[in-house]
């Protein structure tokens, strides 16, 4: 089959990479929730050799990331299974690490919450959160394209829509994780970086605001 395309994911590709190197320094298995085209997964295991990524995504998504995987051949990018946040029992028994972009604003709310509860269910103790795409702060937009680009959202899919970085973060709490890094991203969006809380020494609280 043809490889589905994203042009975002080459846009925000490397500069997302900057931040998550950091994030993800350690050894790990990272999953990918809602890998999309698979243009992510395949960049980044190919840059990370160090971490074992894990693609997931809704079952009519596999074919396309396994086009992009077939052709990358690379040992560290595992199959890709099928997740959706609301499965009542996902996949795994752990999680040593999550990356997500650009999934928040697809889904309702409720699944919003349904993530963060699984979230909480299944990181283990030293698990990192990357989460991608666009927020409202002080519930406001950011920029014009964000208010134009959440009206389409909804236009689309009225459950849907740009969500608020306060309300994220609380749900974040409530599933034991605390922010350590909130960085501007291209395009309006941001990079939210995320650790389970009491395994955190010292790590400063930095906010990107550029």
């Amino acid at each position: 089959m043809d490889k589905p395309y994203s042009q975002a994911c080459e846009n925000n590709k490397a500069p997302i990479l900057a931040i998550i190197r950091n994030a993800f320094s350690q050894p790990a298995t990272v999953w990918e929730i809602g890998s999309g085209t698979g243009q992510h997964a395949c960049y980044f295991a190919s840059e990370l050799p160090h971490l074992i990524w894990q693609p997931t995504d809704l079952a009519e998504n596999l074919p396309g990331i396994n086009a992009w995987r077939d052709e990358a051949q690379l040992p560290n990018l595992i199959q890709p299974l099928v997740l959706d946040v609301t499965d009542p029992v996902w996949p795994c028994d752990v999680i040593d690490a999550v990356f997500t972009a650009n999934t928040l604003h697809i889904m309702s709310w409720q699944q919003v919450e349904l993530l963060f509860e699984r979230l909480q269910t299944y990181l283990n103790p030293l698990a990192r959160v990357c989460i991608y795409g666009p927020f409202n702060y002080n519930g406001n937009y950011t920029s014009d394209s964000n208010a134009r680009f959440d009206q389409w959202l909804k236009s689309r899919d009225p459950l849907s829509g740009i969500r608020y970085f306060e309300a994220v973060i609380t749900l974040a709490k409530s599933a034991g994780l605390k922010l350590l890094n909130d960085s501007a991203m291209p395009a309006n969006n941001r990079l939210l970086v995320l650790q389970k809380s009491g395994n955190i020494i010292n790590q400063p609280i930095t906010r990107d605001l550029s």
